[in-house]
């Protein structure tokens, strides 16, 4: 499968709808979306903690790709006290503490 220019994926059967076939199903499961905290405002921020510069602000309701994890500065949150970071695109990151994952621990591989 070549790329020739990027295109917003559509999830799911709204990917069926848009005819996006077989192949638009299978780039939709490869990248899984994560609820941000109900309510909150998320920090994006150049680096794994809270010492990096903010970058942008997510709106509330914001689903976020992880791409992978690593470890940074401990934050507390809706989902708990922890020092995992989750990188949502080239240079961004928020904390796990706010992004309903259901794991306590990584779920996608560690950053190089």
């Amino acid at each position: 499968m070549s790329v020739d220019r990027v295109e917003e994926v559509k999830e799911g059967r709204e990917a069926e709808a848009a005819g996006g076939g077989v192949e638009a199903q299978a780039v939709t499961a490869a990248l899984t979306y994560y609820p941000v905290a109900p309510g909150v405002r998320l920090n994006v921020r150049s680096g794994p903690a809270t010492s990096y510069p903010i970058v942008k602000v997510l709106p509330e309701g914001t689903k976020v790709p992880i791409f992978c994890q690593t470890p940074g500065t401990s934050v507390s949150g809706p989902y708990g006290t922890t020092n995992i970071w989750d990188n949502i695109a080239d240079g961004q990151f928020v904390s796990d503490a706010y992004v309903r994952t259901g794991s306590d621990g990584y779920i996608a591989p560690r950053c190089a």
